[in-house]
């Protein structure tokens, strides 16, 4: 007879359902829960292994015939802006980011419907109610910060009393070897601004200025032009079946 631990993880797994990714593609996910005080040291060692959080559940792909979801991580002390990521630093040289706990407002929702039924109208995402992006945003038990982008204030550089409309947000865990983006979003209506490239340069160096050495990015999938601008933050690592292997392709 197999004796469990009481606090050993039990893992589970998803049924097949249709690939948010690639068209006629099944997808099933491997899935434990990130609960009581071991959560934050097990998120550590699954994250190693792939795994992404959403609420207190850890995950990762388990799909039968396909392989595609590659887990990435960029290697922020090594990381150098280009030419482009420049010119998007400085074109968002009027926004302020502040980093606190996790605390759902009003404001965040609003962004985020906008967002949700501007860009994602028909995902898994776009029937959510305000109690459940709170929950979202809430619901964890590892060292999770929301990050909030506005435009700058007359006395940004002294008070977020004076910050001005909210433009984007990231919800994020901090581990203990990098930075973990779970999800973000942003006002479709400033696409000029490449205010996704942006949080990620800036989620580089908060991760390089918390001493850590990673930005943990989530799945890769080769073929869907969802995930394309992943692999644009290089130097980085992509986790293959003989563990993590740079990639400066």
């Amino acid at each position: 007879m197999t004796v469990h631990h009481p606090q050993t993880p039990q893992f589970f797994l998803t049924s097949p359902s249709p690939c948010p990714y690639l068209p006629g593609q099944a997808e099933r996910k491997v899935f434990t829960h990130l609960v009581g005080e071991r959560a934050p040291a097990l998120l550590d060692l699954l994250s190693q292994g792939g795994f992404r959080r959403s609420q207190n559940i850890a995950y990762r792909p388990a799909c039968e015939r396909c392989r595609a979801c590659i887990s990435v991580r960029i290697l922020v002390d090594e990381f150098v802006p280009g030419k482009s990521t420049r010119r998007i630093l400085a074109r968002n040289r009027d926004l302020v980011g502040r980093m606190a706990t996790p605390s759902p407002t009003s404001e965040q929702y609003s962004l985020f419907r906008r967002y949700i039924d501007h860009r994602h109208a028909f995902g898994g995402m776009a029937e959510m109610s305000v109690l459940d992006y709170a929950m979202m945003v809430e619901d964890s038990q590892v060292d999770t910060r929301v990050i909030e982008y506005r435009r700058k204030g007359p006395d940004s550089a002294f008070t977020a009393q004076s910050d001005g409309d909210l433009v984007a947000v990231a919800l994020s865990d901090v581990m203990a070897d990098g930075m973990s983006m779970v999800y973000s979003f942003f006002d479709p209506e400033q696409d000029q601004r490449s205010l996704g490239t942006h949080m990620i340069l800036d989620h580089i160096e908060r991760t390089r200025k918390l001493g850590l050495s990673y930005l943990y990015l989530g799945y890769w999938v080769e073929g869907s032009k969802k995930m394309q601008y992943k692999i644009r933050f290089k130097p980085q690592e992509h986790l293959t079946p003989r563990g993590w292997e740079r990639y400066d392709g």
